[in-house]
C-alpha cells in the first residue's frame, strides 16, 4: 500500500466539450454521452465527450494555435477530436474560439486514475443529433442540466462528482451569453476536491468561490472514478 505521505502518480492529461444548444424559450441543452460500462474509468457514467490527450493533439495544437500555452492548445484540439469520435459531432471548426470553463484536478490518493481535465464551452447552432460509437460511448444525446441531474437523483443513471458539480453550475444558466459571461469573469483554476471531516461524517469539498452554488457532498456518495 502507498504510504500517505508519498507522491502521487502524474495526471493524465485530458480535455472535455460542453457544447450547449439553445432552444426556444426552454432551457438549454447539452450533449450528453453515456460512457460504455466495461470502460475501467467511469464506467457507465454520463459525462460530457472527451478524453485523454493523443500526441498528434499536441503536435496539431502546436500548429494551429501557436499563441496558446501548448498544453492549452493541445486540449482544445483533443476536446473536439474525441467529441466527433464519440458523438460523431463536429461541434466547431475554430478550437481558438472555445471558451475554457473548468479545469478539475484530483489529488486524492483515493482516486485510482488522476485526470487533468479542462473543460471547454461553446455552442452549437445547428440542430445536428449525435450518434454514439459504440465502443467508449454506448449512448449520446442532448438534455439539460437539470434533466440529468433529476434522472441521477432517480438513480437512473449517475455522474462522477467533476460533472455533477458542473451541471449544477450549468443549470443556472438561460442563455450561452450567460455562462461565456461568468466563464470569462472568473479567473481560471484548477479545481482540486479535498476530505473534510466534520460533525456528520467525511465530506468532499471544492473552493466556494470558484461558481459552484453546491461545494460539498457527503464523500461516501460521491462518486469519483
Amino acid at each position: 500500500m502507498r504510504q500517505p505521505d508519498a507522491p502521487l502518480q502524474p495526471p493524465i492529461d485530458a480535455a472535455s466539450l460542453i457544447l450547449m444548444r439553445e432552444g426556444n424559450g426552454s432551457d438549454p441543452e447539452y450533449l450528453i454521452a453515456q460512457r460504455s460500462s466495461d470502460l475501467v474509468f467511469a464506467a457507465g457514467a454520463f459525462v460530457f465527450p472527451g478524453g485523454r490527450l493523443d500526441p498528434c493533439d499536441r503536435t496539431e495544437g502546436i500548429s494551429r494555435l501557436p499563441h496558446l500555452d501548448p498544453g492549452d492548445a493541445a486540449a482544445r484540439i483533443a476536446a473536439l477530436r474525441e467529441t466527433v469520435e464519440e458523438t460523431g459531432i463536429a461541434a466547431s471548426r475554430e478550437p481558438a474560439d472555445l471558451i475554457p470553463f473548468a479545469r478539475w484536478l484530483p489529488r486524492h490518493e483515493a482516486v485510482k486514475r488522476r485526470f487533468d481535465t479542462r473543460f471547454y464551452l461553446t455552442r452549437m447552432e445547428e440542430r445536428i443529433e449525435p450518434v454514439a460509437d459504440g465502443f467508449e460511448t454506448r449512448s449520446a444525446f442532448w438534455a439539460t442540466a437539470a434533466e440529468i441531474l433529476d434522472r441521477c437523483e432517480r438513480g437512473d443513471g449517475r455522474i462522477i462528482f467533476p460533472t455533477r458539480r458542473i451541471l449544477e453550475r450549468l443549470a443556472r444558466f438561460a442563455t450561452f451569453a450567460e455562462a461565456r459571461e461568468e466563464a470569462e469573469r472568473l479567473p481560471e483554476r484548477i479545481i482540486s476536491p479535498w476530505v473534510e471531516q466534520r460533525g456528520d461524517g467525511d465530506w468532499l469539498c471544492i473552493p466556494d468561490d470558484a461558481g459552484y452554488p453546491v461545494t460539498a457532498e457527503p464523500a461516501a456518495s460521491a462518486f469519483r472514478y
